[in-house]
């Protein structure tokens, strides 16, 4: 029977439509199929770029205490070979003695960045450290900013980094002296509660981290930088004439530093720590170099400090001051570094302050807090000279290891992340 034309027409028109259909259905599948090769492709060229690029890391430091942390890090990272390194120097100490004679010492090859920020008040310091570094992280693009300490800068940069959406590792976190009128205190917390990376020196700075809402997957016991430099530069230290040169004997002498606001900014306040220091120099003569800040506020104020128990130098190298440090009877200090060291050292170690960080070396070291009183001072100075230090101890990991740990955290956090 014959089909009308129409629907003969129709019929092929259909059989037309279906075949169509099907070719572009097969070139559909087949470009499905090309575009999700090659996006295979790229990905997997991408995870081989990321792999084989090495994750970048900036490490900050911005005054005198950051270098020796920084300095056994730099170390481990370059003998490591995994990651590319750069050092940022915001400048915030700025005084030639107080910087360029450490990087030498330490021998820390030359900042790859110079910030130049200077002195000034907190938040001005705090601001241009900010300003400065942004724009580094904004060109350096990098996969890490490893922090250390409490300064300024330590703060600044974390903020930045963080901001730009770049993990921080913070060496030397969870300290807490509870003490919040100290600028360091709040530089510690802020940068904490922001860094992703925290690593600490002691058991107690983890509980402090986690009393303060820190997830404890973040914490990282890898024990104490400052002792690897202490271990690591002592024998160079040794090598030292600092004692020919200033006529000392090893033994016969005290040792003293002094840099903290809350001590030498009031000129009455230094001038009784400062009476009493002469005082323990009648029974075991102190060397004394000075900080440019002390040394500003004596000088402005003709504070007096009688010839032969105070010997007031300049600032003096980290190497130098290291074979100062081991050969001292005792040591008075406000610096945080130095009850550590002292500590390792075994040197009865008397803290002009009221508070400390470190508690541990309370606990089983050799510290002392006398605070700020003169009487204080001079009968805990008096009573270490005659009676020294019973039943200290070296705290778990201060081992000259704690760089090398930290390394190995940071192979782990960037395995994890795809890019080891």
């Amino acid at each position: 029977r014959a089909v009308p034309k129409s629907r003969k027409g129709s019929e092929l028109a259909s059989g037309l439509d279906e075949n169509e259909q099907g070719g572009h259905k097969e070139q559909s599948e087949h470009k499905e199929q090309s575009e999700h090769k090659e996006q295979s492709e790229h990905n997997e060229q991408s995870e081989h770029m990321t792999k084989t690029r090495k994750p970048k890391i900036l490490a900050v430091v911005g005054a005198r205490p950051n270098f020796m942390k920084i300095a056994p890090i730099w170390r481990e990272l370059e003998q490591n070979g995994r990651f590319e390194i750069q050092l940022v120097h915001t400048g915030q100490h700025y005084d030639d003695n107080m910087s360029k004679v450490f990087f030498d010492d330490l021998r820390l090859p030359r900042p790859d960045v110079y910030l130049g920020v200077g002195s000034g008040a907190h938040g001005e310091q705090t601001g241009k450290v900010m300003i400065e570094f942004e724009q580094v992280v904004a060109n350096e693009r990098p996969d890490m900013v490893v922090v250390v300490g409490d300064v300024n800068s330590t703060m600044a940069c974390t903020l930045v980094a963080v901001k730009m959406d770049v993990p921080v590792a913070h060496v030397e976190a969870g300290l807490r002296s509870f003490d919040r009128a100290m600028p360091e205190e709040i530089n510690r917390m802020v940068t904490d509660i922001l860094a992703a990376i925290l690593l600490t020196h002691s058991p107690e700075a983890e509980e402090n981290l986690v009393r303060e809402g820190v997830d404890r997957a973040k914490v990282h016991f890898v024990g104490n930088v400052m002792i690897d430099s202490l271990y690591f530069n002592m024998p160079e230290a040794e090598k030292s004439t600092v004692h020919e040169d200033l006529s000392l004997e090893p033994g016969a002498y005290g040792l003293v530093t002094l840099h903290r606001p809350s001590n030498v900014d009031d000129p009455a306040q230094l001038a009784s720590i400062l009476d009493a220091l002469t005082t323990v120099g009648a029974e075991c003569p102190l060397v004394f170099p000075v900080h440019p800040r002390t040394r500003k506020v004596i000088e402005i104020n003709n504070l007096d400090i009688p010839a032969g128990r105070l010997r007031l130098l300049d600032p003096i190298g980290y190497l130098d001051f290291l074979k100062l440090m081991k050969y001292s009877s005792i040591i008075l200090t406000d610096s945080g570094g130095i009850q550590e060291e002292t500590t390792a050292l075994e040197i009865p170690c008397v803290t002009i302050r009221e508070n400390t960080e470190r508690p541990i070396t309370l606990q089983i070291g050799t510290n002392v807090l006398a605070g700020a009183d003169r009487d204080r001072i001079v009968e805990e100075a008096l009573r270490m000279l005659r009676d020294g230090v019973e039943d200290s101890r070296v705290p778990e990991l201060w081992d000259g290891r704690a760089a090398e740990r930290i390394v190995g955290v940071f192979e782990r956090f960037f395995s994890d992340a795809g890019m080891l």
